[in-house]
């Protein structure tokens, strides 16, 4: 799928993803209104609602209530760089979650999609047309 990037105004940036529109902008310090998530907010909001979903249908999946359970993302910067050097992931599971599927649904929300094509990155090209 392709998408279309354009820009309605100041320093919002807008996503066309097929019938979606993706709004970004700026905090007011990057000179925006800060009208919208910043792009590096819906970057890690990606990896958050991706583990999410794998831990929901690990639930699902078994017929586990899923009421209660929550993930919290905990990115990690390098003061000096601003560089993202860790993103941790706590999975916060229901209550009465059963323990023998502890270490089970860890490894179904390291499935995230998202989280995989940063481990293993793709091919970048930028050309002007």
């Amino acid at each position: 799928m392709s998408m279309e990037i354009t820009f309605p105004g100041g320093v919002a940036v807008q996503a066309q993803a097929g019938e979606f529109t993706i709004d970004t902008d700026q905090p007011e310090a990057g000179g925006g209104n800060h009208s919208a998530p910043s792009p590096f907010v819906l970057f890690l909001g990606s990896i958050g609602t991706c583990a999410g979903f794998f831990a929901l249908r690990f639930c699902q999946q078994r017929d586990i209530d899923a009421t209660g359970l929550k993930l919290i993302l905990n990115p990690e910067r390098d003061p000096e760089t601003r560089r993202l050097t860790k993103v941790g992931i706590r999975i916060h599971l229901p209550e009465g979650f059963p323990e023998k599927y502890r270490s089970a649904i860890i490894k179904a929300t390291d499935q995230c999609a998202v989280k995989k094509a940063i481990l293993d990155p793709p091919e970048f090209e930028t050309v002007a047309v």
